[in-house]
């Protein structure tokens, strides 16, 4: 085995000078701290740590005084920066003299009337820091944004240090194209660039690539893949105990490059490691590491690689793994490169040893199936309720999705109650009892009905008639409206909705609608809820008692005509009667002839009746009564009197003829009227004799 280190590995100028600033500060007496982690590599920064030297996030770093604040390599603000001095502390700065030299550039070019435009990763503290010293820079990420700026003159294009050639100058290519004046200035690391030319060399010349460097460093990244387009072989390792020992034996010869912020006593211990072992160390190294892994086993392994549509892992075993697009969780599924990154810790489930390419099939979404299979059996065996999502009906009963498994609640298990319409809970989320769990024939059986009978109980245990409680209104109909309070569906009457009239429920209400009612009703033997809305109203005929009298003129609507009378609808829910003799000074045989259904009448208040809620109203009130010529009296005189009397005496007569007893009380009666017949006559004459 040979093994060959690129030029230009490890440290670059900027991240050694930032490593000494450090060390240098670590030995003072008071605190230091570095302000985000110094470079991107683990090892260097436990290595500060192990020194004393802290990392603090920018929070925590407005609150430190008195206190060595280093900035870390890749820069910070130039308002963050006073803000710290500001605090009495000794700010070291060891932002890279590359990114110093750029801050100035583009400051100078944006006075000049340029528009800046800077090719990187938005959200790299690099990107950042330098952002802050433009006013308006434009931050593109690829091509595709590059292609959105457009019509734009005097454009100043710089990079990020450890952006790939080509890529910067791809994108720079594609602003040339759309805007005037650009000036496309070349700011990645000369370092970055030597590194980069070396790897390429490199990895055309050996058998297997090593890239070395902290999983998240950018330009570590750029290295693996410039690697990947050369090699088929590169494996990325962040210490000597990533190293795959296991997969070495198979290469003659291996190639090994550093990113910028990799100490050299790393790249040191993983050259070492390699060429220290001799072939029978080697295979006996090989064979210590590998792990002994079967199908259906769950392995930790570090992940190596993202792409699109698969995700590569190793696993300690001879031959690394793979993790295709269908065998991610759903989550993972959308976008893969959102939910996986080099150097993650990730649990899988080893499928078969060997897919046809040779590498191990592995999955992600099986792992959390497993998981989850074993969550139910201990939920079913401690008798638990277990959570599900109602997906779909059969003339069975509903399909459930419960920790991502497919489940079945059978007819019989849905409610106490028959359940005619299985449709209308897909969609629902439900607490569920397990029936019956078989791992192996993936089947699922729950119930909801035994849930649904204590909940019922618990709830109508608390109802009580009287009460106002809010619902949902769950279905309308013609007759009035079913609303869900809890587990219970209670029916609000058309009747009861308003003390308006209410023609059709879905007029006032919606599916959906949070109301308040009263239970008018209980009857649980029944399961029988009747609720009241208008209950919880003001009476419009209270609110019209409150604020008229009797006296008052008013404006209604006629809204009924009977023979007696017209009902005017004075107020929403409140009619008054106005009866037919107070239609018109003048004789009104039916108030059909007067008025017509929809009129709009000026009345005035003849009566209010709060008990029988009854209001008298009037039309004719309202105007005067007609003049009428006097009528005066018929003079009688004594002959009319006589023969009056005559006949009432001989209809006593002939009453006195057909009755068989005669007594006391019918000559009485006799005296009586003959008497009163002989004043009438006397006051009639009278009267007469005035005139």
């Amino acid at each position: 085995m040979k093994v060959i280190v690129a030029e230009n590995s490890g440290f670059c100028g900027g991240v050694r000078r930032s490593v000494e600033l450090a060390n240098n500060e670590s030995n003072k007496e008071n605190k230091s701290y570095t302000l985000g982690p110094l470079v991107h590599n683990p090892t260097q920064v436990k290595m500060l740590e192990d020194k004393g030297v802290e990392v603090i996030d920018e929070n925590k770093a407005r609150e430190i005084s008195n206190a060595n604040i280093i900035i870390r390599s890749h820069g910070i603000s130039q308002k963050l920066k006073d803000e710290l001095k500001k605090n009495s502390n000794n700010v070291v700065d060891a932002t890279c003299p590359v990114l110093i030299n750029i801050y100035k550039k583009i400051k100078r070019k944006e006075d000049d009337g340029y528009q800046i435009v800077i090719v990187g990763d938005k959200e790299h503290p690099e990107i950042k820091a330098m952002a802050s010293y433009v006013n308006n820079g434009i931050i593109v990420k690829d091509e595709t944004e590059a292609k959105n700026i457009t019509n734009i003159s005097k454009l100043y294009v710089v990079s990020q240090t450890t952006n790939r050639i080509d890529f910067f100058e791809n994108i720079a290519h594609e602003l040339e194209k759309t805007n005037d004046d650009v000036v496309i200035e070349n700011t990645i690391c000369n370092a970055t660039r030597l590194r980069q030319e070396a790897c390429l060399s490199l990895s055309k010349k050996v058998d297997c690539m090593i890239v070395i460097g902290g999983f998240n460093s950018s330009n570590t990244n750029k290295l693996y893949q410039i690697a990947q387009k050369y090699c088929k072989n590169v494996l990325r390792i962040e210490t000597v105990k990533d190293l795959p020992l296991q997969k070495l034996s198979k290469f003659n010869i291996i190639g090994v490059i550093a990113g910028a912020s990799t100490p050299d006593s790393v790249i040191e211990e993983v050259v070492n490691r390699m060429d220290d072992l001799t072939n029978e160390e080697l295979m006996n190294s090989i064979d210590d590491s590998m792990k002994k892994i079967y199908p259906r086993d769950v392995v930790t392994g570090t992940i190596i690689d993202v792409k699109d549509d698969e995700v590569f892992v190793d696993i300690q075993y001879r031959a690394d793994g793979i993790v295709k697009l269908d065998e991610m969780t759903e989550e993972e599924r959308e976008n893969p490169k959102n939910h996986f990154e080099v150097g993650q810790e990730v649990e899988v489930y080893v499928i078969k040893l060997d897919d046809g390419e040779g590498n191990v099939a592995l999955s992600t979404r099986r792992v959390e199936g497993m998981k989850n299979w074993k969550a139910l059996r201990d939920a079913y065996e401690n008798k638990e309720t277990v959570k599900g999502d109602v997906v779909g009906s059969n003339k069975g009963g509903l399909t459930v999705k419960v920790m991502g498994i497919n489940g079945f609640v059978p007819a019989s298990q849905i409610a106490p109650y028959f359940v005619k319409n299985f449709k209308k809970f897909v969609g629902e989320h439900w607490d569920l009892k397990i029936i019956s769990i078989d791992e192996r024939k993936n089947r699922l059986v729950l119930s909801r009905k035994d849930i649904v009978e204590e909940k019922l109980d618990e709830q109508w245990d608390e109802l009580e008639e009287g009460q106002v409680i809010t619902g949902k209104v769950a279905r309308l109909t013609d007759f009035g409206a079913f609303i869900e309070i809890g587990s219970l569906d209670g029916l609000l009457h058309v009747s009861d909705i308003a003390w308006t009239r209410v023609e059709y429920p879905r007029d006032v209400l919606n599916i959906g609608d949070d109301i308040e009612v009263k239970i008018l009703k209980l009857n649980k033997e029944k399961n029988r809820i009747s609720l009241g809305r208008k209950q919880l109203l003001e009476k419009p005929f209270t609110e019209f008692v409150n604020t008229h009298e009797v006296g008052d003129v008013i404006t209604g609507k006629v809204v009924n005509l009977l023979d007696f009378g017209a009902f005017v609808e004075v107020q929403d829910g409140v009619e008054g009667l106005i009866h037919v003799s107070e239609i018109s000074w003048d004789h009104v045989e039916k108030p059909s002839d007067e008025l017509n259904v929809g009129d709009e009448v000026e009345v005035k208040i003849l009566s209010i009746d709060p008990e029988e809620e009854k209001i008298g109203l009037s039309i004719k009130a309202l105007k005067e009564a007609p003049e009428r010529s006097e009528r005066k009296p018929r003079r009688r005189d004594n002959n009319d009197n006589k023969n009056r009397f005559n006949a009432k005496a001989k209809r006593k007569s002939a009453q006195k003829e057909s009755s068989d007893d005669f007594g006391d009380n019918d000559l009485n009666n006799n005296i009586g009227f003959a008497i009163e017949e002989m004043l009438s006559g006397i006051e009639i004459d009278e009267e007469s004799s005035d005139e």
